[in-house]
């Protein structure tokens, strides 16, 4: 079960306004990376869906964050059906991201009062995720749709919160573009867990960005 309601999801996205994005089949490597990202002031992190057993991964990180990192709240990317959602959920996962918007997916987290952020690319996905229940929409893949895209959703509908993933990176110039935009948070995968030239994760460097990036998030919304 989750740990973390959706609410304390949503108002822990609002707060730091960052979702670092990561996948590695090595649990090792999984939870140092988890680490550095919680040492850098992250108190949300997304594990994706995206390799053969990856759920036992994410069950091992699950453990691991409720016992060395009390404040991070952990949640699954990368999902694409119920089935999958529920398993996640059973194994802890306090959010549950998905690429696309589907219903299915919709109705088996708010069953269990487990924030869904839904992968939306119109103005009519949005209204439907949100009729659904949905407190953050993804915009997926950000980069293609942009800033302005999310000014204009804002327009006629103020009310929703957007979180793009990629196309985001940790600059001031990035960040200021989406924020100003008025996205709520923003959820950054390779731009932000970078690797050293051996292509291991460089712990040290995503400690670095990700405390960067907050500072910056906290500046730029003054």
């Amino acid at each position: 079960m989750a740990n973390f309601s959706r609410i304390q999801v949503v108002q822990s996205m609002q707060d730091s306004g960052i979702v670092p994005v990561f996948y590695h089949s090595d649990v090792t490597i999984a939870k140092e990376a988890l680490s550095a990202c919680y040492r850098g002031g992250a108190r949300l992190f997304e594990f994706t869906n995206r390799g053969d057993f990856a759920h036992e991964v994410f069950r091992e990180l699950s453990l691991f964050a409720r016992k060395e990192l009390p404040e991070m709240i952990l949640g699954v990317g990368s999902i694409t059906d119920a089935a999958t959602a529920s398993l996640y959920m059973q194994m802890g996962a306090n959010f549950i991201v998905t690429p696309a918007f589907r219903r299915d997916i919709a109705l088996v987290c708010n069953r269990r009062k487990v924030l869904w952020s839904p992968g939306c690319g119109s103005l009519t996905e949005i209204c439907e995720a949100e009729e659904l229940g949905c407190e953050v929409v993804k915009l997926f893949p950000g980069g293609v749709y942009g800033p302005g895209f999310v000014k204009d959703i804002k327009g006629p509908q103020p009310w929703t919160s957007i979180m793009p993933t990629g196309g985001v990176s940790p600059t001031r110039e990035s960040l200021e573009a989406w924020f100003k935009a008025g996205v709520s948070c923003v959820g950054m995968g390779s731009q932000l867990m970078v690797k050293d030239k051996n292509g291991v994760p460089d712990y040290a460097r995503i400690e670095q960005l990700t405390h960067d990036a907050i500072k910056m998030i906290k500046e730029i919304r003054g």
